[in-house]
């Protein structure tokens, strides 16, 4: 009979990365990437620009152009090389993109409709769709109007990243990617994005956080943070590491773990 702890282990989704190399036109990205995110934790990866996070980020969602030459990745114990992104994302994983794209002539209401009824394999009536929609929607404090327009088209930065959060509510995956989700954003719309992430995060769901900067982790306190440097994660620690890379920053930090500047994107 299985351990409590066991059993556990068994029900929550783990996303796990594992000696993971990945090559983009012939060039080395990823050199060797491990790291386990669970349900219900919250994972930051930061670094600067050119480390590999948002090539992590799509390997992990199978952007078809990125090409794994060795190591794997796992998802609620299956290996998911093979499973397109709709597969992956009907598994249960979400990626929030760091530049969202637009989509004329597809309200969002209807785009997220067809999605949740893709991801979910079931057909919902609009009314009930409707319902959901507006439950989620006074949780994050969007208004009617913005799903009423067009995906993303004619939105603001903040409108964008608000509307990928509002995707994430409506599709309750078990691991969410977010992609530099705090890119472009003043302070008054960080702060309603991180505001809406934070509300979201509990034991049904595990998040990924990749960013550049320290500052959304003042409103989202992360389990771990893991420094990616070249491809690699460089150094893993608590919350209290954003404050060192906010001492140090990136270049002081590289000089004091004798990291090359070999930027991979």
């Amino acid at each position: 009979m299985a351990t409590t702890a066991e059993a556990l282990e068994t029900r929550t989704a783990t996303l796990e990365i594992r000696g993971l190399h990945v090559e983009v036109e012939g060039k080395e990205i990823l050199k060797g990437i491990d790291l386990v995110v669970r349900q219900g934790e919250v994972h930051a990866i930061m670094g600067p620009n050119g480390s590999g996070k948002s090539t992590l980020a799509n390997v992990i969602m199978g952007r078809p152009t990125y090409v794994v030459t060795s190591g794997e990745v796992r998802f609620k114990g299956q290996n998911i090389a093979t499973l397109k992104p709709d597969q992956r994302a009907q598994l249960g994983l979400f990626l929030a993109f760091q530049y969202p794209t637009e989509i004329a002539g597809v309200s969002v209401v209807n785009f997220l409709r067809t999605a949740y009824q893709s991801v979910k394999g079931e057909q919902v009536s609009a009314l009930a769709f409707r319902k959901r929609l507006k439950e989620k929607m006074q949780m994050l404090g969007v208004e009617d109007a913005m799903v009423a327009r067009y995906v993303n088209q004619g939105f603001s930065g903040g409108e964008k990243k608000k509307n990928e959060i509002l995707q994430l509510a409506v599709l309750e995956p078990d691991i969410a990617i977010l992609d530099e989700t705090d890119s472009g954003l003043d302070i008054d719309s960080l702060k309603a994005v991180a505001g809406g992430v934070q509300q979201l995060i509990g034991p049904s769901l595990g998040v990924l956080l990749i960013t550049h900067y320290q500052r959304i982790l003042n409103y989202i306190t992360p389990d771990s943070i893991h420094v990616m440097m070249d491809g690699r994660i460089v150094l893993s620690g608590g919350p209290e590491l954003a404050h060192e890379l906010e001492s140090k920053g990136y270049e002081g930090l590289r000089a004091e773990l004798g990291v090359d500047d070999q930027r991979t994107e």
